[in-house]
C-alpha cells in the first residue's frame, strides 16, 4: 500500500488534496509547470500599454512570471490552493456612511500572506516527506502567474474584473501555490462562467475596466490606495469616496457569490477596528500609533503616510465641515504627502474665506512642490 501512494500519480494527487483540506484548504488543483502562450501575451500587452503604473517590479520579474520554468528550472507540476475569505457581511455596506472607511474584506484580518505560507509550508513538508520531491511555495508576493495556473488546475476562472471566480467559493479566495518536481497530471483547467453579466464592469467607481478581461490598474482604486506612492491623481478623488484600502466593488456584485459562504477561518475574521472605522480617528494617527493599530495586518505595508493621505480624500468627500479643524492640523505634517491631501480635504469642506488665508501663509513657507500645486490647484 506504501508502495502504491508513492508512485502512482492518481493517488498522490488523492493524497496531496486531503491534506491540503486537511490543513484548511477549500480548493485545490494541479497544473503543469510549463508556459502558456496567451498568458504570457496577455502579460505584455498589459506592460506595453502602462497599465501597471508604479508597479515596475512587474515589468522587472517579467520573464520569470511568464514561464514557470524560468522562475524554477525543475518544476514540474504546480498545486494550486484556494483559501475562503468569504464575508459574513455586504462589503459595499458601508457606501452610505461617509464618517467611517471603508477597509477591503481581505485586509480586516490577520496578513493572509502570513497564515496561506504557513499552511502551504506544512502542506510542502509533509509532500517532501511523503514523496521525497523538492518543492517551492508561494503566495502572492512571487513572480507567479496565480490567476492563471489557478485556471489551468480548475479551481476557479479569471472573470471579466480580471480575478478569479469561483463556482463554490465566488470571488472570495487567496491563492497560493507549491511548485514540485512530482510529475503529476494536470487537472482538467475551468471554464469561463461569466456569460453576459458584466457586474462587476459596471460596477467599478473608476472605470478601471477598458473591456472585459482588461484592467487599467492606474485607475483603480485598489491599485490607488495600496500600491501608488503618490498623490491619489484629482480625477479619482471623488470617485473613491469613503474608500481608505482597497476596493471591493467588482468582487462584492458578482452574482457568483450567492453560493459562496462565510470563512471559518479564524484568521480572516474581521477585527472589530477594521469592520466601520472612524475617519477622524485614522486622521490623528501618527507613525507609532499606525504600526500598532495594524501589527500583523497588510495595511501595515502601506506605511503611515500613504494609509493617512487615503483617510483624507475620504474626509474631503465626507461633506462634514466640521473636519475643517482637525485636517488643518495635518497643513504642517512632515510627510509632503500627507500635507497636500489635507490641502485638497480641507479645499471641500472649510470656510472659503478660511482657506484663502491658509492658502496664503503656506504658499509663502511651502517648499515642496507639488504640495504648492496643491494649494494653487484648489
Amino acid at each position: 500500500m506504501q508502495g502504491a501512494k508513492e508512485t502512482d500519480p492518481a493517488a498522490i494527487k488523492d493524497a496531496i488534496r486531503a491534506k491540503a483540506i486537511e490543513l484548511g484548504f477549500g480548493t485545490v488543483g494541479f497544473a503543469t509547470a510549463k508556459a502558456d502562450t496567451s498568458t504570457k501575451q496577455h502579460l505584455a500587452d498589459f506592460l506595453a500599454e502602462g497599465q501597471q503604473g508604479d508597479m515596475g517590479w512587474m515589468q522587472e520579474t517579467f520573464e520569470r512570471r511568464a514561464d514557470p520554468r524560468t522562475l524554477w528550472p525543475e518544476a514540474r507540476s504546480i498545486v494550486a490552493l484556494g483559501m475562503n475569505y468569504g464575508p459574513g457581511h455586504d462589503p459595499l455596506a458601508l457606501l452610505d456612511r461617509p464618517d467611517r472607511g471603508i477597509v477591503s474584506v481581505y485586509a480586516q484580518g490577520k496578513d493572509y500572506h502570513d497564515v496561506v505560507k504557513s499552511r502551504l509550508k506544512q502542506l510542502g513538508g509533509w509532500i517532501h516527506r511523503s514523496y521525497g520531491c523538492e518543492l517551492k511555495v508561494f503566495v502572492d508576493t512571487a513572480p507567479v502567474m496565480e490567476k492563471p495556473a489557478a485556471e489551468k488546475a480548475g479551481i476557479g476562472w479569471q472573470g471579466k474584473h480580471t480575478n478569479l471566480v469561483s463556482r463554490r467559493f465566488g470571488s472570495w479566495l487567496f491563492l497560493g501555490e507549491i511548485f514540485t518536481t512530482l510529475d503529476l497530471p494536470p487537472d482538467e483547467s475551468e471554464t469561463d462562467h461569466c456569460g453576459a453579466c458584466r457586474r462587476c464592469l459596471d460596477a467599478c467607481p473608476t472605470k478601471a475596466f477598458p473591456a472585459p478581461y482588461r484592467l487599467d490598474a492606474r485607475r483603480c482604486i485598489s491599485y490607488l490606495t495600496i500600491e501608488h506612492k503618490g498623490p491619489i491623481p484629482r480625477a479619482f478623488r471623488r470617485a473613491m469616496g469613503n474608500r481608505i484600502y482597497g476596493c471591493d466593488d467588482c468582487l462584492a456584485v458578482c452574482p457568483w457569490n450567492k453560493f459562496a459562504s462565510r470563512t471559518a477561518e479564524f484568521a480572516f475574521q474581521p477585527r472589530a477596528e477594521l469592520t466601520a472605522p472612524r475617519l477622524a480617528d485614522l486622521a490623528d494617527l501618527d507613525d507609532s500609533a499606525f504600526r500598532a493599530l495594524f501589527s500583523g495586518s497588510p495595511i501595515k505595508r502601506v506605511g503611515r503616510d500613504r494609509f493617512v493621505r487615503n483617510v483624507l480624500v475620504a474626509l474631503g468627500n465626507s461633506s462634514d465641515s466640521g473636519q475643517a479643524e482637525r485636517i488643518e492640523a495635518l497643513l504642517d505634517d512632515a510627510a509632503p504627502l500627507v500635507r497636500g491631501a489635507a490641502v485638497w480635504a480641507l479645499a471641500q469642506l472649510a470656510d472659503p474665506a478660511r482657506f484663502e488665508e491658509l492658502r496664503a501663509h503656506h504658499l509663502r513657507n511651502e517648499a515642496d512642490s507639488e504640495v504648492r500645486q496643491e494649494w494653487q490647484a484648489n
